[in-house]
């Protein structure tokens, strides 16, 4: 738990620009067909994805559209184009100061270059990686959502762990 902690405290706060890919998902909770467990440990998490870049994480209090808008303003530069599928949360981006494309996906999940795969990939894979601990508990979520994060930013393993190794020593150890 400490590497995760020392991993988020280290993430540069950085501003998006270009094409961005926003999308909010769910962990935890009652899997699609399963029943007995409450969904009392599902949490929300919104996304940012720049297209060929960065992907940036938030946990979130609900998917509302007071809550996204912001964080699109503080993390995506004006002029920027975000990608979103129709979920209602996005309409003020119509009327924002960034150029909005949605793609249905009840009809399509890409036309040419509107869609949110990018992101969607980065949920998928974050998944994966947090299935395996069989259940985090809500108070250590944050350091594990982190921890995807920067390894999808990162690049390869070995550059990874050169990075992680530099971090723990410079917190002198």
């Amino acid at each position: 738990m400490r590497l995760r902690q020392l991993i988020a405290s280290k993430q540069p706060s950085y501003v998006l620009s270009g094409e961005i890919e926003a999308d909010e998902s769910y962990f935890g909770g009652v899997r699609k067909g399963k029943r007995g467990r409450g969904a009392a440990g599902k949490v929300a998490v919104f996304g940012l994805l720049k297209r060929g870049g960065k992907v940036f994480t938030a946990i979130i209090p609900n998917a509302k559209t007071e809550t996204l808008l912001p964080i699109i303003q503080e993390k995506v530069m004006p002029d920027s184009i975000v990608y979103t599928d129709t979920f209602r949360a996005y309409n003020a981006l119509d009327v924002s100061e960034f150029y909005h494309r949605r793609i249905n996906h009840s009809k399509l999940f890409a036309d040419k270059q509107n869609h949110i795969n990018g992101i969607e990939n980065f949920w998928n894979q974050a998944k994966r990686h947090l299935r395996r601990f069989n259940g985090i508990k809500q108070d250590n979520f944050y350091w594990f959502l982190k921890e995807c994060e920067w390894r999808f930013n990162g690049g390869d393993h070995k550059t990874l762990l050169n990075q992680l190794k530099a971090w723990y020593k410079s917190t002198n150890h």
